[in-house]
């Protein structure tokens, strides 16, 4: 089990949301016997102040530095609080590209951050960090969300579509399910969209994929419950969403697997839409990635 998760990446802008992440990292930590790495980004402006005068230069130089020793000194004073064990990096730059830059470099095994990260104007430009981390880091992350009352993972939603990456998914979500001592669902939803089906026809499409379902490679040796479900929705995100909140599961694991790159940067995957609109925290996994 310790070989699951070693490292974890809570990535912090000292908001709310990320002082949420806080609390979910740590649980990870403590279950897993994981360390901790704190991160936070000071944004670099000083592309756009090459024509600037040297006096301004070297007074936001000066500046940045006193803001870098000020998070610093935010990151400790939180450590002591809490009493957690934390090593703390700050760097200046691109958030995102440092999110993933630190993960790489520090070999962790999960990003732990909250939904939140840019002001209304970036996003509405470039996109939320969140986004851009999902979209290009090659390690797992853990999208969290602000939420009252102490995190708790006692049933845990597995998302299937029958596609290349759902082995990776349940390999996760199994060792998930023996850290936390959860339940295992695993779930498809029989995509409708606006077309309307006899009764006859819907149930013959429910009971075939409720067969699929239960023929997936099961470990009888395992102690973990894994239950299967097939839920009607108009599309993928939709049914997950709805599926997992009326059905109180504390946490949802799947890929950012998406069928084209087009896709991807038009609709966003499954995945993002599910991250953007649902109230649960999102295990996502890099498509490439194996649980081991």
């Amino acid at each position: 089990m310790s070989d699951f998760l070693k490292k974890i990446l809570w990535v912090t802008d000292f908001s709310d949301e990320a002082q949420e992440a806080l609390v979910y990292a740590d649980m990870f930590a403590k279950s897993f016997r994981a360390s901790i790495i704190a991160l936070h980004v000071v944004p670099d402006f000083s592309p756009a102040l090459y024509d600037a005068a040297y006096v301004i230069r070297g007074e936001l130089a000066r500046r940045l530095d006193f803001i870098k020793k000020e998070a610093k000194k935010r990151l400790d004073s939180l450590k002591k609080a809490r009493g957690i064990s934390l090593k703390i990096i700050v760097k200046e730059g691109s958030a995102s590209k440092k999110i993933i830059e630190t993960a790489e470099e520090e070999k962790v095994d999960l990003i732990v951050m909250g939904k939140r990260g840019l002001s209304a104007i970036e996003k509405l430009f470039i996109g939320s960090v969140a986004n851009h981390v999902l979209r290009n880091s090659f390690i797992p992350i853990l999208m969290t969300k602000k939420r009252s009352g102490k995190p708790r993972f006692k049933k845990i939603l597995v998302p299937t579509d029958f596609s290349d990456q759902e082995e990776r998914e349940r390999d996760y979500a199994w060792n998930l399910a023996k850290g936390f001592d959860s339940e295992l669902m695993l779930l498809h939803v029989l995509e409708l969209h606006d077309y309307e089906f006899p009764p006859r026809v819907l149930d013959e499409m429910f009971n075939s994929v409720m067969k699929r379902l239960k023929q997936r490679k099961r470990r009888e040796k395992e102690d973990t419950k894994v239950s299967e479900d097939v839920y009607r929705a108009i599309n993928a995100s939709i049914g997950i969403i709805d599926y997992a909140e009326t059905h109180k599961f504390d946490l949802i694991v799947m890929s950012t697997y998406c069928q084209s790159k087009l896709e991807r940067f038009f609709l966003g995957s499954t995945t993002e839409k599910v991250i953007s609109y649902s109230n649960i925290p999102i295990f996502a996994i890099p498509p490439t990635l194996n649980a081991g």
